[in-house]
This record gives C-alpha cells, sequence and structure tokens, in this order.
C-alpha cells in the first residue's frame, strides 16, 4: 500500500513539475508578497520617521505670527496655487484653510479665546491624515499658549492636571514587533492555500477535462490510494510554497529599518520551524478542500472560480486572529487557533499548547473528512466523467 502511494505521488509531482507555468503560478504568491509587503513597510516607516512638509492656505496670517511660526517649525507652511519649492517646482497645497479671525491678536492680548476656523473636506481620504496632523500641532500651540498665561498670572500650571498618568510600558522592541509579524503570519499561512491550489485543480478537474481520471481509475490501485497521493502531493507544494514564503521572508525583513520605530522584526529559526509544524495540518486540509471542490466542479474554470470563493473563509479566520477578533469563540477553529498560538510565541509569552492541539486536531477531522468523501465521490460516475 504505502508503496503504491509513494508511486502514486511521484507520478503527480512529476506531473506537475512538466507544466512550469502553472508551477511558479502557484510559487508567485510565496516569492512576491514577502517582498511587496517589506516595500510597504519601508515606505510606511519612511512617512512616519520623516513626514513630508503639510502645505496648507492660511488666511490672515499677520494676525498670528507666533501661530503660524509654530507651525512652520513643525513643517505646515502657507502655499498658495503659485508657490514653488527651492527646486522650482510647483508645492502640492493641500486643500484645507486655516482662518486666523480679525481680532486674534486682540483677544490674544486680553487672555481671551482667539478664534481661528479649519475648514476642509474631511470625508476626503487623501486630507484625513492632514487634517489630524494639523488638528494635533493646533491642539498643542493651544496648550502651551494655555501653560504661560498661568505662569503670567503666577500660577502653576501643574494646578489643572490634578491627576499625571505615568505609562510604563513593558514591552520589548521584539514584543512590539511581534505586533508587525503577527499580521505578517496572515500571508505566510494563506501561502499554503494559493501555494497548492493550482495543482489541485489540475489534477482533479484537469485531469477529468484531459479524460485521464478515468483511465487512472481503472488501474489495479485503490480509490484511497489515489485520492492519499493527490493528497499528498498538493500538500507538498503548498509546504514548499510557506517555506519559500519563510526564507524570503527571513532575508528580506533584515532590509527593513525597524529601529527607526523602536523595535525590532526577527524571523528566528525556532518560529520557522514552529510555522512548518503547525502549518502541516492547515496545508493537508488546505488540499483536501481543494481537492474536494474541484472534484465537485465539471471544469477546470468551475473549480478555480468555486476556490475563490472558498478561500474568503481561511482568509477571514487568519485575519479575524490577527486582529484579534472574537479570540475566545475563534481560539479553537483551524486557522485563526494555530495563528493565535503562532503570535503568542512571537510576542514572547507562553504557547497555549491545549489551544494548538485541539485546533490541529479539528484541523486534521477535517481533512480526514473530506478525503473520505473524495473517495465516496470518485466511485460516482456523475463524478468522474462529470456528468
Amino acid at each position: 500500500m504505502i508503496s503504491n502511494i509513494i508511486t502514486m505521488v511521484r507520478k503527480e509531482l512529476i506531473d506537475a513539475a512538466r507544466d512550469k507555468r502553472s508551477v511558479m503560478a502557484g510559487l508567485y504568491y510565496a516569492i512576491g508578497t514577502p517582498l511587496l509587503m517589506c516595500g510597504m513597510f519601508m515606505l510606511l516607516i519612511g512617512q512616519m520617521t520623516s513626514p513630508e512638509d503639510l502645505n496648507i492656505k492660511i488666511e490672515n496670517g499677520n494676525n498670528a505670527p507666533d501661530l503660524v511660526k509654530y507651525l512652520s517649525s513643525q513643517g505646515i507652511t502657507h502655499g498658495d496655487s503659485l508657490s514653488i519649492n527651492e527646486n522650482g517646482d510647483k508645492l502640492d497645497v493641500k486643500d484645507i484653510r486655516l482662518v486666523i479671525s480679525d481680532d486674534y491678536a486682540a483677544q490674544m492680548a486680553k487672555g481671551l479665546s482667539a478664534e481661528i476656523t479649519l475648514i476642509a473636506d474631511n470625508s476626503n481620504e487623501k486630507l484625513q491624515n492632514s487634517i489630524r496632523r494639523l488638528e494635533r500641532n493646533l491642539q498643542a500651540y493651544s496648550s502651551e499658549m494655555g501653560s504661560l498665561r498661568l505662569i503670567a498670572r503666577g500660577i502653576d500650571p501643574r494646578v489643572v492636571q490634578p491627576i499625571k498618568v505615568n505609562v510604563e510600558d513593558e514591552a520589548t522592541p521584539d514584543s512590539k514587533g511581534g505586533v508587525i509579524l503577527g499580521v505578517a503570519t496572515m500571508t505566510m499561512i494563506y501561502a499554503v492555500f494559493i501555494s497548492g491550489m493550482n495543482l489541485a485543480i489540475d489534477t482533479s478537474a484537469g485531469e477529468r477535462e484531459r479524460n485521464s481520471l478515468a483511465l487512472l481509475l481503472s488501474h489495479p490501485v485503490s480509490t484511497r490510494n489515489i485520492v492519499l497521493a493527490k493528497v499528498i502531493a498538493v500538500t507538498v507544494f503548498a509546504m514548499v510554497g510557506l517555506l519559500l514564503t519563510l526564507i524570503i521572508s527571513k532575508i528580506s525583513y533584515a532590509f527593513v529599518p525597524w529601529q527607526e520605530l523602536g523595535f525590532t522584526v526577527s524571523i528566528s529559526t525556532e518560529f520557522i520551524l514552529l510555522m512548518l509544524l503547525t502549518g502541516l495540518p492547515i496545508a493537508l486540509m488546505a488540499a483536501s478542500l481543494q481537492l474536494f471542490v474541484s472534484f465537485m466542479a465539471k471544469t477546470f474554470k468551475e473549480a478555480q472560480s468555486y476556490l475563490t470563493l472558498v478561500l474568503i473563509v481561511p482568509m477571514m479566520l487568519s485575519m479575524a486572529a490577527s486582529y484579534n477578533i472574537a479570540p475566545d469563540t475563534l481560539q479553537w477553529l483551524p486557522v485563526s487557533g494555530q495563528q493565535q498560538a503562532l503570535i503568542a510565541f512571537i510576542k514572547g509569552r507562553e504557547i497555549p499548547m491545549l489551544q494548538l492541539l485541539l485546533s490541529s486536531l479539528t484541523t486534521f477531522i477535517i481533512a480526514i473528512g473530506l478525503a473520505f468523501g473524495m473517495e465516496r465521490s470518485l466511485k460516482s460516475e456523475k463524478i468522474v466523467f462529470g456528468l
């Protein structure tokens, strides 16, 4: 029995290797996703650590020279449609207006509240970050002016702050980086589903369209061995995709300047081994699920359409685990349970072994159930011939 399964697995892998385009299509995700994520992280870090100058329209700026000077020190300056930068290029002036009232200087001199009006479209997604940045700086300036007024009247500014909250963050640089890496595990786990999908479709619906499935079933090999061989072959491709994702992530993440945000992100050998160990049952379930759905479909294209919809479920489970949505409900389910255990390991916490074992056991049970379902379906002429 074992020799038959090994022979069948070798046959499936050789058939898959002949179609190099299909193989690479399945591995493009594993190779490209870590690189794209690193590029995205580097861009975000650059924007957060070195924010660009914000050019807005400041009306009646002469009435509040100190405010304008303060905003300028924070990278917020006045600009209009005719403004140009040092290189002679036209400035990118945001559609934000800061209107300073005519009596601003008089009100400030009297120690009263001076009015300024911020005019912008808050529903414009491209302006929201700029609006929040301007609001934060205006509030900081207002707080500073309030403290100076109290000092001028001989009042300690701490009088208006009855409670001073000191926050001590016990998070280590590695555990802070675990938040980022926890989100990255979502893409790593999803690589298991993407890497073997093309092979799963080709070895089921594809073989049926080529009329080779019926020929295969006519050989003196049990249907169970055929199903096991196909599941193992797809699982091998899924694990190869996961391994590639981990290796490329380990290399590429080292080039991201995480230290500029005060934490570190590193993919250790222990994490890679744990990821492969927890990813194996997920790969078996993914292979069984994709083969089962592909056999139920009548054509190759129909199988692709069905799998695109089916893969939304593990993606949602993975996203829920990454963003800590309903953790008590999801900790025992496939994908989300394993991912929560991985996130705990990344952050330096104790691995919830009971949760990991039960979620992995549930994953195995689902894979076995789907395999039995395939075995029964392949005994039906409707499935074999796509009737």
